[in-house]
């Protein structure tokens, strides 16, 4: 049978080799250096569109990990909403906008203590009915089923298990051990591996019935803030995962039947966490490229309606939005006639704001955006 590293005896004390994490230990010390130098000149204003940017991209990217994609709309309305931005008015969903809740306690309030009460609250905001998709779950306390909390690919009755977590008479002393652990640790274990070790000991013991996923990244943001003394995000760990995600699952995988050595796992994490600071410029660069736009507009006289139009073209940022700005389009989101639709974008063509590309049916918009680049490596 398999061994799994929480069966060993001389676990949770796992192993690693200091001299082999130096290298990206200093490479990670440094990226966060001049990452936090950046943005510590920037202005209220700017700052808070930086914050709200990161944590849209969190939510968005922490849920996909799982399969889950959120309406982008509704994730960017609980975030302006909940840092007391203006919104556009959008219904608020309350499923998103309780994580949203959850990954800024988890950052914002880095400095109250980690109890079991509050990791409950963390999972009951993820599950606010009680469900995941079409199964009724345990919310509010950890999982208590005696069958085995497995991680299993491939079809019915010829899975994969790729992962099996201690049984659930276990997980009481396994979390009070994991609780005083993570307060013990703070500031006796370097701060970015210790991050990588709260996220690995908490999917190791998967103590809920769903949402183990999401609350491990949270906790580790948790310890990175606890690091860096910082209550904002100016990257997403989760938006990196998310694009390694093949590797992140083969990494967990084979550090989890391991022998209790966890360097290659300390090194990925440190990888990852990496290029999620040097990802993070070209979500920065939105922001600023944002607000320069507007300032190099400020002069120009547009309706309500252009200006709804323009916040969606800038939002889809270096993606771009999906198939062009068309007429029809405009005229959907705006509520107006295509008539007027027309005339509108045709002045923002006037100005310079928007350029067409194709003709007659063909025909889309995009925006001709100035290419800040305040931030650079």
């Amino acid at each position: 049978m398999q061994t799994y590293i929480w069966q060993l005896n001389s676990w949770p004390d796992l192993t690693w080799d200091a001299d082999g994490l130096l290298a990206p230990l200093s490479e990670c010390r440094l990226l966060q250096g001049k990452l936090l130098s950046k943005v510590g000149g920037l202005g209220m204003t700017l700052d808070h569109q930086a914050q709200a940017e990161i944590l849209v991209e969190e939510a968005i990217k922490t849920s996909a990990i799982e399969g889950e994609q959120l309406d982008v709309r509704s994730v960017r309305s609980s975030v302006t909403r909940r840092l007391g931005l203006p919104s556009a008015g959008l219904p608020v969903d309350r499923r998103i906008d309780d994580l949203v809740s959850v990954l800024l306690d988890a950052t914002q309030n880095f400095d109250r203590p980690l109890t079991q009460d509050r990791l409950w609250g963390w999972q009951a905001a993820l599950f606010p009915s009680g469900y995941s998709g079409m199964h009724k779950i345990k919310v509010g306390g950890w999982r208590d089923s005696e069958e085995p909390m497995r991680v299993v690919s491939g079809p019915i009755g010829r899975e994969k298990i790729h992962f099996e977590a201690p049984p659930a008479e276990k997980l009481d002393g396994e979390m009070k051990r994991f609780f005083v652990w993570f307060d013990e640790s703070l500031g006796s274990v370097e701060g970015i591996i210790r991050a990588a070790l709260v996220h690995l000991w908490f999917v190791t013991a998967h103590p809920f019935d769903d949402g183990n996923g999401r609350i491990a990244r949270a906790l580790t943001d948790m310890a990175l803030a606890q690091d860096d003394k910082q209550r904002v995000r100016y990257y997403s760990l989760s938006t990196q995962i998310m694009a390694e995600r093949e590797e992140y699952y083969d990494i967990l995988e084979k550090t989890q039947k391991g022998s209790g050595s966890i360097t290659d796992w300390l090194v990925w994490f440190m990888g990852c966490f990496a290029r999620a600071i040097e990802k993070s410029e070209d979500i920065m660069n939105g922001v600023f490229s944002k607000s320069d736009f507007w300032q190099h507009h400020a002069q120009d006289q547009l309706s309500e309606r252009q200006n709804k139009v323009i916040n969606r073209l800038l939002d889809a940022g270096i993606e771009g939005f999906a198939g062009g700005m068309t007429t029809q389009k405009y005229a959907s989101m705006t509520h107006t006639s295509r008539a007027t639709a027309f005339r509108e974008l045709d002045r923002l063509l006037e100005l310079g704001i928007l350029k067409r590309v194709g003709q007659g049916r063909a025909a889309r918009y995009e925006l001709i955006t100035l290419l800040s680049k305040i931030i650079r490596k």
